[in-house]
């Protein structure tokens, strides 16, 4: 059964897809926030071989970057955690590729372009310059990479309105109370979250209640 956490604990992927309206259901985010080793659905993903095409698409922008003159850190070096009052937010950029006082993140993607593709890379460039010291004064564009086209991200993408609505989201999902609750056939289809933690999950691969064939059309 779950283990509830000492403080919340927030990782950007949990958010994103609530942010541009992907996902509807808040309690999944609050539930691993404040939970962890709680029963999971079986996974069939194949995370071998989506590590190995990842990789081998980072890699590529990281020869280019690298061919360019740029100065590039990968993965590890780019993970961090915001310490707030609330939540602790933690996150990990693929790449981060510096040029003089500029820098531009890149978040390398094998499947199918989403909007959160994008918010995931604005939200690491609201986060950098507030985790690492020598990031203080940078300006981050950003970049979604995928494996037949690119799409940029200016900095100003990041302004208040964008701030505001991660900032309040953090804040709920940080808080105590518990959030509301969408199961639905496509949600708890990628939701990880077993039905011994969540009894309301809609079991199935995608189809639920409201998928029903008629004889009218």
């Amino acid at each position: 059964m779950a283990e509830k956490r000492e403080k919340p604990y927030i990782w950007v992927t949990w958010l994103t897809k609530l942010l541009v309206g992907d996902n509807s259901c808040e309690w999944a985010a609050w539930f691993k926030a404040h939970y962890q080793k709680y029963d999971r659905v079986p996974d069939t993903f194949d995370s071998a071989k989506w590590q190995m095409q990842h990789t081998e698409l980072l890699n590529r922008v990281r020869v280019d970057l690298e061919a360019e003159g740029k100065t590039v850190f990968i993965e590890r070096q780019n993970r961090f955690t915001l310490k707030g009052a609330i939540a602790t937010l933690g996150g990990r950029p693929d790449l981060i590729a510096i040029s003089g006082d500029r820098g531009v993140i890149y978040d390398v993607k094998t499947g199918q372009p989403t909007p959160s593709d994008h918010v995931q890379v604005m939200t690491y460039m609201y986060s950098m310059p507030k985790a690492f010291r020598q990031y203080r004064e940078m300006a981050f564009d950003g970049m979604v990479v995928y494996h037949d086209h690119r799409v940029p991200i200016p900095a100003a993408a990041v302004n208040d309105s964008f701030v505001s609505g991660l900032i309040d989201l953090i804040r709920k999902v940080g808080s105590p109370e518990p959030l509301r609750k969408v199961p639905s056939g496509m949600e708890c289809g990628f939701c990880p979250i077993a039905s011994s933690e969540c009894p309301e999950r809609m079991e199935g691969n995608g189809k639920g209640e409201g998928d029903n064939e008629v004889s009218d059309f």
